[in-house]
């Protein structure tokens, strides 16, 4: 039976009018995405399947392109279409946060940070640039791969900060490892930065090292 056949309060779309996006199921919503299932399975079948193909949600959407193509009911429309969305779901968490203070929203950092960071294969050390109100300038990788105290240039930091006029910024860079805890190598990048930073009167406001579930926070830690 298709979906259009459901009761009204069961279709995924008309649930998602009347009850709002967080009471659907992961199946629910990406079955929303996909529109139309294949023969013999309604879109909610194949949302089911694709979650069990992948090992849920994540997966499926961090999938490369090859990845997602192959499984049965996807295709390269299907690929460009998500990956559309989550370029709008990263620019309107930027937007948020280009709007307000970036320290009255510790939480949208993280959430920002995390979609930025969370799903690379390989290190990336960042940078959030921000004016003296603490308002967003720009974020900005500036170093890839291995990261240790040989690795991040803490002159390049901040000939970047001046070219941005910044009176501080909020370090970030990801364990691919998965596990957030920050190592003895991570500390000693920080007061490096720190110390670079501070000779150009640029605030060092926080370092979040973003793992596979968490986010740690230095400032929460008492290390800045």
């Amino acid at each position: 039976m298709g979906i259009n056949h459901w009761p009204e309060g069961e279709r995924p779309r008309e649930k998602l009018l009347t009850m709002g996006a967080q009471t659907l199921s992961d199946a629910e919503l990406l079955a929303i995405f996909l529109r139309v299932g294949v023969q013999g399975r309604s879109a909610v079948d194949l949302a089911r399947d694709l979650l069990t193909a992948f090992g849920g949600l994540r997966p499926l959407l961090e999938a490369d392109q090859a990845s997602f193509c192959a499984a049965h009911g996807l295709g390269s429309a299907k690929f460009a279409q998500l990956q559309a969305t989550l370029e709008i779901s990263k620019r309107h968490l930027a937007s948020q946060l280009a709007r307000g203070n970036a320290l009255t929203s510790p939480e949208l950092v993280r959430h920002y940070l995390s979609s930025q960071l969370r799903h690379l294969g390989h290190e990336e050390f960042a940078v959030i640039f921000l004016d003296t109100q603490h308002r967003i300038i720009r974020y900005e990788s500036l170093f890839r791969g291995t990261l240790d105290s040989a690795s991040v240039y803490p002159r390049e930091v901040a000939k970047r900060a001046l070219e941005l006029s910044a009176g501080a910024v909020i370090l970030a860079h990801n364990h691919p490892s998965g596990v957030a805890e920050p190592s003895d190598a991570d500390r000693r990048i920080t007061e490096r930065l720190k110390e670079a930073l501070g000779l150009f009167d640029v605030r060092v406001l926080d370092h979040f090292v973003v793992g596979d579930g968490d986010v740690v926070s230095f400032a929460e830690r008492g290390w800045l």
